[in-house]
């Protein structure tokens, strides 16, 4: 079985051309391909399978084996293997997921693609659709982990985030919390924890533990959820940067939807 390496700003995926419905991956197997010591190692495994929607299916299963509805990073590199791969010779290529069709719309130059701007879909703020315990909206609330306080927003990007307002956690601390945030039982569905902090020129420092995955360099879905979630809150402009360990995303909240703009690299190719 052939496969791709790639990574949106260190958040890492194995990629799988399945047009052919060809090979069985098994959530034990994507666990196996992921691990980092016996695998190929990888944040999640991704199958790119026929769509009668859309140019291609994308598949996502996070590390632990689980599927995941959406990956912002993910589908940055979707995007970018299937424009140079040659199954979708086209600058702006739709793409379905559990969580609906995405539009990805790419940045050449000299024929490859050096980033991709994705139409993330409008987030949802009601707790219905996150999902979370009660009822309306939930914004800027202080919930109880491990012994302390975190003011948090919680809203869907795709799939359930939530929106941590820090200033100064340590990387300690935010592997102790950020489990703990993950299965609060606020959230029946666990949630994708990311905690982040306004910078003195309104843009965002962000860091994210992924449901699935664990600690993560990167979270496309996150970084928007956290654009949102600020700029909601007046704390940032509808477009602003989120800047990450390994560089920075674009986002921007118009009337309609939230766009994220970023980088998508290959690693190596294989085959196993």
């Amino acid at each position: 079985m052939d496969f791709v390496k790639m990574h949106g700003l260190g958040n890492d995926f194995i990629i799988i051309d399945d047009m052919a419905n060809a090979f069985d991956i098994t959530p034990e197997y994507a666990r196996a391909l992921c691990d980092r010591r016996t695998g190929i190692g990888a944040d999640g495994v991704m199958l790119a399978r026929p769509s009668d929607r859309a140019d291609s299916f994308m598949l996502l299963y996070n590390s632990d084996g689980s599927v995941a509805e959406m990956c912002g990073n993910g589908i940055r590199c979707f995007a970018k293997f299937l424009y140079e791969s040659g199954a979708a010779k086209k600058r702006t290529i739709p793409i379905e997921t559990p969580a609906g069709i995405k539009l990805a719309e790419l940045i050449l130059q000299n024929d490859a693609v050096t980033g991709v701007r994705i139409d993330m879909g409008a987030p949802r703020f009601d707790r219905r659709d996150i999902p979370a315990e009660g009822e309306g909206e939930f914004h800027l609330q202080t919930i109880q982990a491990g012994g302390r306080s975190f003011l948090c927003s919680a809203l869907n990007t795709g799939v359930p985030h939530l929106v941590v307002f820090e200033d100064g956690l340590t990387e300690e601390e935010i592997c102790r919390y950020g489990p703990l945030l993950e299965t609060h039982p606020l959230f029946p569905a666990k949630i994708n924890v990311n905690f982040a902090r306004i910078l003195p020129d309104r843009t965002l420092s962000v860091r994210t533990w992924e449901r699935g995955c664990g600690r993560t360099l990167a979270c496309g879905t996150g970084s928007c959820a956290c654009a949102a979630a600020a700029a909601k809150a007046g704390y940032t402009h509808r477009q602003t940067v989120v800047r990450l360990p390994l560089g920075e995303l674009m986002i921007q909240w118009t009337d309609d939807s939230i766009f994220m703009t970023g980088p998508a690299e290959f690693s190596f190719r294989g085959s196993i």
